[in-house]
């Protein structure tokens, strides 16, 4: 008996499993079948995530109770009894069984002796960071899916930093995961005296966002003619944004996109919840072009990352990548926090080794190093929390190409409501100096060069789809020496920590191992590739820079098509 038909007989055979889920499986294909039984649902370095329902392969009260277990039982061995203290704070976004899921974390830490702390409904992830912080908590919890489709859900951790368990950290977790039986048997180890699950009343919300509005670095512009577009599609954001744009003095500026507004797993008004997508405009920009807006600013359902659109000095809405918000966020603080004696002459800004180089350079102009990390916000949590404690260089941003930021570190992971405030207060700045946000952008293009950074997908579904993607990273090992007519220079081996250089030379690379690999195409290309550690699909990350828009315009695609046709696909 193969293990696909040995875990769904296990399941249909179990006295745990309900008779309305068993019926459910029985009505599973063969293709449903397999994808939800071939393996177990992977608890990796970015937490869990993947469809709801039952299987192994599924998030589900049996599976995330196991990963609850495993947490607990990691929290107990590295703090004793100061974890059953300090406790767990545990957070949740709009997804089904979001609430389920947190209520269950919650009893079954409880049983074990240890203290949680949920909110009384859903909450943004960064609020989740920053109440552990607030807490002292020795850890928390967050039930989210962040931008997926509505048939997803996941589990993520966080230290007691408040930041995303980075992998030497989590390895010990894992291995006592690893210990565990299978997910239907798995059962709490019950302490003698019982954790206690408190409800965390408002003044956490209020904390917050005062905290988030001592970010402002212009409070008092003049915010008459300004309006903007503002959408948290369906998710965690709305009510604690409404908040924050109220005390910011935005009150009369914000337009919500109303039927947005309501937290919702179904998404039913908008084609996708996630920015990166253009078709999550479609909405925002109807309103916008209605009330004639400046700016559409929106979160993803966990509120973790913001998309930003504007109307450019034409009249007509144009989308900005994570690549260029950023960039325009960048020169924005860090111009703003110069003239005002605010930045450090020892400044560092985080970013990823996918993110564009063009950030990079404007943070060099002000005087301020880069230092680009693993994919994953927790890696810049993490080297936020190393460079406080050894009194190393001053943080002053961090950011990934996919539309997450943190501006000040009274959260560790990427903060929306953050990026919300700042990004209207940069266009609210700019429009009094009589610029719209494509002038600003071109200006730094004719100063730092034009950029095109273009990201594709490739999806691997299906019990074959894991080799299929392991077959494609070690096609991509193999010796590529050119790609659409330009010479490989230096390819960057995340895996095996080398960097080849094809003048012969190799160096070591540092950081911790990751599968990921970058090729150098010259000075002004670079090409990433990457399975991501939560979806079934492998991301690749084209990154051009010229003196003229026409350069870089249909490059990204020209050389995609060019590397898919070396690999086979």
């Amino acid at each position: 008996m193969d293990m696909i038909e040995k875990n769904y007989q296990r399941w249909l055979n179990s006295p745990v499993v309900d008779e309305n889920t068993k019926n459910e499986i029985k009505s599973m294909n063969e293709e449903e079948k397999a994808d939800a039984f071939f393996k177990d649902a992977e608890f990796g370095t970015a937490g869990m995530r993947g469809i709801l329902g039952p299987g192994t392969n599924r998030l589900n009260i049996f599976t995330v109770r196991k990963s609850t277990i495993a947490f607990g039982k990691y929290l107990l061995e590295k703090y004793k009894k100061d974890a059953c203290v300090r406790g767990v704070v545990i957070s949740h976004d709009n997804r089904f069984m979001s609430r389920e899921f947190t209520l269950d974390t919650a009893e079954t830490l409880n049983k074990m002796g240890i203290n949680t702390f949920i909110f009384d409904s859903l909450r943004p992830t960064p609020e989740l960071s920053f109440a552990v912080r607030e807490l002292h908590a020795v850890g928390g919890v967050m039930i989210t899916a962040s931008h997926n489709p509505k048939e997803y859900n996941g589990y993520k951790v966080y230290d007691e930093n408040g930041c995303q368990l980075v992998p030497y950290r989590i390895e010990r977790l894992l291995e006592i995961l690893a210990t565990l039986p299978d997910e239907l048997s798995c059962v709490v180890e019950e302490a003698e005296v019982k954790g206690k699950n408190i409800i965390l009343d408002k003044e956490i919300d209020d904390k917050y966002v005062d905290a988030v509005l001592s970010i402002r670095l212009n409070p008092d512009l003049d915010k008459s003619n300004f309006k903007v577009v503002y959408t948290p599609q369906h998710g965690t954001s709305f009510i604690p944004a409404m908040k924050m744009f109220e005390k910011a003095g935005y009150k009369d500026n914000i337009f919500p996109v109303e039927k947005q507004c309501t937290p919702d797993p179904n998404f039913p008004n908008t084609l996708s919840p996630n920015p990166e997508e253009k078709s999550a405009y479609i909405e925002p920009i109807k309103l916008a072009k209605d009330i004639d807006a400046d700016l559409i600013v929106m979160t993803d359902p966990d509120a973790d990352r913001v998309g930003l659109a504007f109307k450019n000095k034409d009249g007509e809405y144009e989308l900005l990548t994570g690549n260029q918000s950023g960039g325009l966020l960048i020169d924005y603080i860090l111009g703003q926090r110069k003239e005002k004696g605010l930045l450090s002459n020892k400044g560092v800004m985080y970013n990823t080794i996918v993110t564009s180089t063009f950030g990079t350079k404007i943070a060099k102009s002000y005087g301020v190093k880069t230092v680009s990390l693993l994919t994953g916000f927790k890696f810049i949590g993490d080297a936020v929390e190393e460079s406080l404690k050894n009194n190393g260089p001053h943080y002053e941003f961090g950011y990934e190409e996919s539309y997450g930021c943190l501006i000040d570190t009274f959260a560790r992971d990427k903060d929306a409501q953050q990026a919300l405030l700042m990004f209207v207060e940069m266009a609210l700045y700019h429009k009094r100096n009589g610029k719209t946000l494509d002038v600003v952008m071109d200006e730094l293009q004719q100063k730092f060069n034009y950029y095109n950074d273009t990201q594709f997908s490739i999806f691997f579904k299906g019990a074959e789809g894991p080799s299929m993607m392991d077959k494609l990273m070690d096609d991509l090992r193999g010796d590529i020496r050119e790609i659409a007519g330009f010479k490989v220079t230096r390819v960057e081996d995340y895996e095996n920590s080398v960097a080849k250089n094809s003048n012969g030379t190799e160096e070591l690379i540092t950081l911790p191992k990751s599968n990921v690999l970058k090729f150098f195409l010259g000075e002004d290309i670079t090409i990433s590739i990457r399975p991501s550690g939560t979806e079934p699909k492998c991301k690749f990350y084209y990154g051009v820079n010229a003196k003229s828009k026409e350069e870089v315009k249909s490059l990204p695609k020209k050389l995609h098509d060019a590397l898919l046709e070396k690999v086979g696909l």
